[in-house]
């Protein structure tokens, strides 16, 4: 598969100030997040700004895309926080979480370096939507304690069960404040669209700003006893960030993984999670910030999963979390005016920075505040629209969503993701779709004149072999100037899924120039279609 390449290497250095200001902006919304996932994932509050920074001083110059920012991400909070809990919790299964990401790092390397830049095209997009959404749905679960300043161990069922205990160990003054949060980042988008020029400030940052004078105020730096309508509760420094009140204390903060874990055959399970998921997100977040950069340049994707394996080694190696290429830090770098990768270098050097110059003011966020980030951000993974999406897709579709969320709640992602991909490959086969068909359009490209190429493709244009075709859409679009049509009229299969996906192609080239006709189904005979959509009416999904 071509995973695509970087374009315009020359223009890293047109613009310096948009990527110090782009990088500055990333920098005031990774800081808050990236805190928040590493103590969410049983990792100390540091660990996830050592990727960060990892992530934007060494991936920045061997990367294979311009916009991408790498850091820590909240899908993988799950995969990490249940390495730890396999390993004892955070005592010993810290190190060992950290063995496990250096040699799952390496397997990134190595894969980038064969071509597994199209790795996630294997994986069905309904399946890794059903991922998300069940990772939301832990992420609630696990982090909604924390926001009302008590806590919840272990799977997510077992913190169901004990919901009665929980909820009478919430701490009405730590609850105030996260609640406030959380107020905070759901209103702020809509006040952004009131007033434009509030739309420069991240509400990560708000949030930070204002749980600052709650924790002075509440005095949360000692342990003491507050009386509220007649109830006393306990707070303290234990629903702080614990960093390390030193200047530069960042050296002492380094941990060196504990490679002897390795001998456990449970620790080979987590190093397939860490690669896998680990690829897959990071892969499809970097395919999606392609389609946003308003230069139409591409990422080399086997490039840029070498260089996420690389930072992986390396944060791992000093006690840092795995790293992705992160879809909504790059998003904010691109809204900023990003131009070149150096925004991502910005942003590791301004963490940087702050961590080694001002930990005593970061020791004073409160845990409830960075709770409510995450809340946030699992209620969006797991909001009622990706079900609708996903039904509108069709009911195979939905089946493979719904089954992966399922079965992840109630196993593990690697068995949820395993489980959804079976089923999806099992109806296509079951409809007729050939093997040498499932993962691969045939296409072959054939002159049409003045129009441009006409790109035809026969068999089947399914969910799993989407990634191909529109891969190869691309390339042809990218090589031919003008008008690209895309000929299924010998198309015998195609889902519902792909038609909605075919629908809003156009949309996706609007940044890269050419023009994008389709030729549907009927002309010399009709397409069977599963999911008997119809043709499609430009829904994103």
């Amino acid at each position: 598969m071509d995973d695509g390449q970087t374009h315009e290497n020359g223009g890293r250095l047109a613009s310096p100030l948009r990527d110090v200001r782009a990088g500055l902006l990333v920098f005031l919304i990774a800081l808050p997040l990236c805190l928040g996932i590493a103590v969410a994932s049983g990792f100390p509050a540091m660990a996830g700004v050592f990727t960060a920074i990892v992530g934007g001083l060494l991936c920045t110059f061997i990367g294979g895309g311009e916009l991408t920012i790498k850091g820590p991400a909240a899908g993988l909070i799950v995969v990490v926080l249940g390495c730890v809990e396999d390993f004892g919790g955070a005592d010993g299964g810290y190190r060992a979480a950290l063995a496990v990401g250096v040699v799952a790092g390496v397997g990134q390397v190595v894969l980038g370096a064969v071509g597994g830049g199209g790795l996630a095209g294997f994986c069905p997009k309904p399946v890794v939507r059903g991922m998300l959404a069940s990772i939301g749905l832990i992420i609630l679960i696990k982090q909604i304690p924390v926001m009302l300043g008590t806590e919840a161990a272990g799977e997510p069922a077992e913190v169901l069960r004990h919901l009665p205990e929980i909820a009478s160990g919430v701490s009405p003054p730590i609850a105030g404040v996260g609640l406030l949060c959380l107020a905070v980042m759901f209103a702020w988008p809509a006040l952004g669209r009131r007033i434009p020029r509030l739309r420069a400030v991240p509400a990560p940052l708000i949030v930070v700003a204002i749980s600052l004078p709650f924790s002075f105020a509440l005095g949360l730096d000692a342990p003491r006893n507050l009386t509220l309508l007649g109830s006393t509760y306990e707070i303290g420094p234990r629903h702080l960030v614990d960093l390390s009140p030193e200047v530069f204390g960042l050296v002492d903060a380094v941990t060196t993984p504990d490679f002897g874990s390795l001998g456990r055959p449970i620790a080979w399970k987590w190093v397939v999670m860490f690669l896998l998921i680990g690829s897959i997100e990071s892969l499809l977040s970097a395919r999606a910030v392609d389609l946003l950069d308003p230069r139409g340049r591409r990422t080399n994707l086997s490039r840029d999963l070498l260089a996420v394996g690389a930072g992986n080694a390396v944060s791992c190696g000093l006690g840092g979390l795995p790293m992705i290429s992160e879809i909504v830090r790059s998003r904010a770098n691109i809204d900023a005016g990003g131009r070149t990768r150096f925004a991502n270098l910005w942003h590791g050097v301004f963490l940087l920075a702050c961590v080694a110059l001002i930990p005593a003011v970061l020791n004073r966020i409160p845990l409830a505040a960075l709770a409510a980030l995450l809340v946030y951000t699992g209620v969006r993974l797991a909001s009622p629209a990706e079900f609708v999406r996903s039904w509108r897709a069709g009911v195979e579709s939905f089946a493979a969503f719904v089954l992966t969320l399922i079965v992840v709640l109630a196993t593990d992602l690697l068995i949820g993701v395993a489980a959804g991909a079976v089923l999806t490959v099992g109806v296509l086969l079951v409809r007729g779709v050939g093997v040498q068909n499932l993962f691969r359009a045939r296409t072959e490209i054939v002159d049409g004149g003045a129009r441009g190429p006409t790109l035809r493709v026969s068999g089947a244009a399914v969910v799993t072999n989407w990634p191909s075709l529109q891969d190869e859409v691309r390339r042809v679009a990218a090589e031919h100037d003008g008008t690209v049509t895309l000929d299924l009229s010998r198309v015998g299969t195609i889902d519902r899924s792909t038609r909605l996906e075919l629908g809003s192609l156009g949309e996706s080239f609007e940044q890269g120039g050419p023009r994008v006709d389709i030729a549907w189904p009927g002309a010399d005979g009709p397409a069977a279609d599963i999911g008997r959509g119809s043709e499609p009416s430009g829904e994103e999904l």
